[in-house]
């Protein structure tokens, strides 16, 4: 069964997560299918902390794939965020 779920990297005391589709069966931090996102728990105020391809993530879960507890959370997350306007040029 493919799950998606956080696989984490990062140095000591200081983690990132890559939001990744895997085999179930694999190690957490182990091989994955292919990775749909990143959360930063630590970015500081104007990083970017949570990316998620939400096409990929649909895409997964209508072919069966099931998403951890925190993915669901992270998601929901996600919806919440405001988006960033488009930078448009200044009038001079």
């Amino acid at each position: 069964m493919v799950v998606i779920r956080l696989s984490r990297s990062g140095a000591k005391a200081r983690p990132f997560y890559n939001i990744v589709a895997a085999d179930k069966r694999c190690r957490r931090d182990g091989r994955f299918i292919e990775r749909i996102g990143f959360y930063n728990p630590g970015a500081a105020k104007g990083e970017e902390g949570l990316r998620i391809a939400l096409d990929r993530l649909n895409y997964w879960k209508s072919v069966g794939a099931q998403t951890s507890p925190t993915v669901d959370r992270l998601v929901r997350q996600h919806a919440k965020l405001p988006t960033t306007p488009a930078a448009t040029p200044a009038a001079a």
